[in-house]
This record gives structure tokens, C-alpha cells and sequence, in this order.
């Protein structure tokens, strides 16, 4: 187990942040993953890092805030938080995500609750979310098995052996367990380079996407950009903003998004579970939706802002083969569900993936179709049935899934 720990936390630092010499880190993760945290901070510290700045997150502190201070605390984002982060980004800092939330953990806490600390956060923080969305600066998410989470994925499973289980997942879809993890993900990003090139290639102007409950037409913008797997920075380094990662993506057009389309798989949002929904789009924007499990919790979600969050920022293409799907787990944890699943995300769409989007103001964006909101929130709508279909510039319609994979080769 320590071996694979530390191959872990090699991997996460060198392929997930890059972490370059002289370079400052910060490092988000539950204080259940202590022992693994002081191992990344002694990682990177062997590397070079120059500080390894940790900001220690707790469930049940979370809860007990969310469940007892009142609104005007929860609608109040600290300045000097805001300030901190944002110095720490402008002065070269990477950012690695150790994630293991709790799914269920805010269930019972009110959505307006919920809606008032995500509202407030994303405003305070959007020059800071603009670092990372326009790769100004580099990041990463890794998974950590807390109990909690482990327990909900192996629910008749003890917390010790459910915890175990779920380790050896995270290190099989990570590729922790091949025998060099990092030239194994040399070879993925080549992969999903290949795939990211080939759509660019075709530049198609609209996806159709048809499966039990879907029916939806996404229109693409002009110099729209396919991106996928390793990313590069605006200094020119390489890195990976999610591991696991098995999606190509790109940018719906905020004003061309028209149908139904259905989830597949729960999204766990702000502690709560939204589960078995249907939303329904007119000229991009959400006009209906139905939902059995979290209805007020998405309804919180779709009104986050004036506009924005009822609208798309994200598809991505994610083939039904891929080592989280072939799992047959159920994770509870977009960024682990996301990456068996093709997506799509309400709220704000990466400026990078449109030529230009990272140098384009507010009504720029606003004229080439790019989304803008306080959120960003992938849910999962692919299946074994899934089938995609590319309309051309001219008008041909194409194949680029069917029964839930690639159609194509590249």
C-alpha cells in the first residue's frame, strides 16, 4: 500500500499539477487523507517546490456550519480567503484537488441554504476560477477514499473493507497499478489526442445526441476547439486538470441547444444527490425539467444566477469501454462518474475552447456563443445506447457513436 501511495502522489505532482521547480502548491483534501497529504507535501517538497500552502476541508465542521450559522454568514465570502487564493495563483501556485466528498453529506440542509454558499463563493471567487478555466494556471483533481463516501459506494461492505475496495478502484482507473503510471498516461493523453485532433479536424457544426429520453441537438460554435486529456498552460508546461480523465470536450453554443435529453447516473452537488432528471432545452436554455430524487436541490442549481446557469458550457464525449465504466460501479462523484459517462455541464463553458475565449470580453463571449455563470456542473447522459451523430458544415450527418462508443477511428 505505501508504495502504491506514494506512486500516487508522484503521479498526481509530475502528470496531474506538473509541479515545476521553484513552484508553489496548493493542496485542498479532507483531513482524513492527513497521512497521505504529508506524504504529497513530502513529494513536492523533493521536487522543488518552494511552499506547499495545505487548506484542510472536514465534514462534519461543514455540516455543523451549514446546518447552524445563519444566512448572512452563508451568504458572505471571506475577503481575505479571496485574497489569498487569488495572491497564491498569481504568484505561480499549482492547485491539487484531494476529493472525497461525502454524497449525502448535506442532504437534509436546506437548498436555499446551499444555493446561498455556492452563489457566494463562485462570485468571490471568479477572477480565481478564471486562473484555472483560462490555464493560467495549472491543476489537478485526485480521488481519496474517505469513509463516508466509501460506504455509500460499497454499502454492505464494513467502513475498512469498503475503504479498501474503493482504493484499489482509484488506482486501477488512475493506472497507479501499472508498472509505470506516468509513461501509462503518456500513452492515454496520446489517445485522447488523437480523438481531440480528428474532431477538429471535421469542425462539425452540430451533435445529435439519441438514446431512451434523449433527443438533443447541440450547435457548435464557429472555431470552436475539442480539448481532452493533458492540457498545456499559457507558460507552455503540460498537465492533467483530472484524473481519472477518458472525456474529449468542447463548447455547446449558449443560443444552440434544442430537445430533451435525460441523466444517466446521480449528480452529487453541494452534498446533495439529484438523481433521474429530464431537462428541456429551447434555444439553450433549460424551459422544463422533471426530477425524482433532488428536485429542489436542481431547481436551486438551474436559478444560481440570472441566466447563465440554465444553459450549457460543456459536451464531452466519453466512450461506454472506458475503465470507470467498465467498473460497474456507481461512484456518487463526478469526477470519477463523469469519466464513464458522456457529459454535458450547465453554467460556464472554458474560454479555451473557442479560438480567442481567453482574450474576449464579457459581450465578445456573449456574441460567439460562449457561455458565462457562477457555476460549472457536469451530469452524465451517456449510455450502452448512446448514439452521436456529427452534422457537417454542409449538412452531411455523420457517425461518431453508436451503442455508446466511438464509430470512428483516429
Amino acid at each position: 500500500m505505501k508504495e502504491a501511495l506514494t506512486k500516487y502522489a508522484k503521479l498526481a505532482l509530475q502528470t496531474g499539477v506538473h509541479l515545476q521547480k521553484g513552484q508553489g502548491l496548493i493542496v485542498q483534501a479532507p483531513i482524513e487523507a492527513a497521512e497521505f497529504v504529508r506524504l504529497v507535501v513530502k513529494e513536492a517538497y523533493q521536487a522543488g517546490a518552494k511552499n506547499v500552502h495545505v487548506e484542510w476541508n472536514d465534514d462534519d465542521l461543514t455540516y455543523l456550519k451549514m446546518k447552524n450559522a445563519p444566512m448572512e454568514v452563508l451568504e458572505t465570502f471571506p475577503e481575505w480567503r479571496k485574497d489569498a487564493m487569488l495572491s497564491m495563483v498569481k504568484d505561480g501556485y499549482a492547485i491539487l484537488n484531494i476529493y472525497g466528498e461525502n454524497p449525502d453529506l448535506l442532504k437534509d440542509i436546506e437548498a436555499k441554504r446551499m444555493a446561498a454558499v455556492t452563489k457566494a463563493s463562485s462570485t468571490a471567487l471568479k477572477e480565481y476560477r478564471d486562473y484555472l478555466m483560462n490555464d493560467r494556471a495549472r491543476w489537478s483533481i485526485v480521488g481519496y477514499p474517505t469513509a463516508a463516501w466509501a460506504e455509500k459506494v460499497y454499502p454492505d461492505s464494513s467502513t475498512e473493507e469498503a475503504t479498501e475496495k474503493l482504493w484499489q478502484e482509484i488506482f486501477r482507473i488512475s493506472r497507479v497499478d501499472k508498472e509505470d503510471p506516468i509513461k501509462a498516461w503518456e500513452d492515454h493523453n496520446a489517445l485522447l489526442r488523437n480523438a481531440r485532433e480528428y474532431l477538429n479536424d471535421k469542425n462539425y457544426a452540430k451533435l445529435h445526441f439519441t438514446a431512451e429520453g434523449t433527443d438533443l441537438t447541440i450547435e457548435l460554435p464557429e472555431g470552436h476547439i475539442w480539448h481532452g486529456g493533458a492540457a498545456k498552460a499559457t507558460d507552455g508546461v503540460t498537465f492533467n486538470p483530472n484524473m481519472p480523465t477518458e472525456e474529449v470536450f468542447s463548447m455547446p453554443h449558449k443560443y444552440g441547444v434544442n430537445g430533451q435529453v435525460t441523466s444517466t447516473k446521480p449528480l452529487s452537488f453541494q452534498g446533495q444527490l439529484i438523481e433521474n432528471f429530464t431537462l428541456t432545452f429551447e434555444k439553450g436554455k433549460v424551459v422544463d425539467f422533471t426530477c425524482e430524487k433532488g428536485e429542489q436541490a436542481l431547481k436551486e442549481l438551474l436559478d444560481a444566477d440570472q441566466d447563465g446557469a440554465s444553459r450549457l458550457g460543456e459536451v464531452a464525449l466519453v466512450p461506454h469501454e472506458s475503465p470507470v465504466s467498465q467498473s460497474g460501479i456507481i461512484f456518487f462523484n463526478t469526477l470519477f462518474d463523469e469519466n464513464a459517462s458522456c457529459h454535458i455541464a450547465l453554467g460556464k463553458a472554458y474560454p479555451t475552447n473557442i479560438k480567442g475565449g481567453s482574450d474576449m470580453t464579457e459581450a465578445e463571449m456573449d456574441q460567439h456563443g460562449v457561455n458565462d455563470s457562477i457555476v460549472h456542473e457536469d451530469f452524465m447522459i451517456g449510455s450502452q445506447a448512446m448514439n452521436i451523430d456529427g452534422i457537417t458544415q454542409d449538412g452531411k450527418t455523420e457517425a461518431i457513436f453508436r451503442n455508446g462508443t466511438w464509430a470512428i477511428e483516429f
